[in-house]
């Protein structure tokens, strides 16, 4: 079983930055690929950013030039780091792990989430 614990959220002004947190268990952390998903109310969960195992990443074009997913394996842990905030981010941001070795862009194909970090940007 692995579980996700989320932690960074807050609330941010309009051009400020956060740094979102993923802290895993298990032991095999650097076999999973990561995402980072989105879901704002009255609206569907959005795909934000992944990184695979080898370190590969890909971003929502809503977000690119803007936020930046990282890993450390020897912490278990994947961050996103956001920049230039905008109010349009407000959501709530999960974390989700799979064992395909590739970035998967749907929600279906990932395994296990995370509760959810909740961020707020105000104008």
């Amino acid at each position: 079983q692995v579980q996700l614990v989320e932690s960074g959220g807050g609330l941010a002004q309009a051009g400020g930055s956060l740094r979102l947190s993923c802290a895993a268990s298990g032991r095999t952390f650097s076999s999973y690929s990561m995402g980072w998903f989105r879901q704002a109310p009255g609206k569907e969960r959005e795909f934000v950013a992944g990184i695979s195992a080898s370190d590969r990443t890909n971003y929502a074009d809503s977000v690119k030039g803007r936020f930046t997913i990282s890993r450390d394996n020897a912490k278990n842990t994947v961050y996103l780091q956001q920049n230039s905030l905008k109010p349009e981010d407000t959501a709530v941001y999960s974390c989700a792990a799979t064992r395909v070795p590739w970035i998967e862009v749907s929600p279906l194909r990932y395994e296990y989430w995370g509760q959810g970090t909740q961020v707020t940007v105000s104008s």
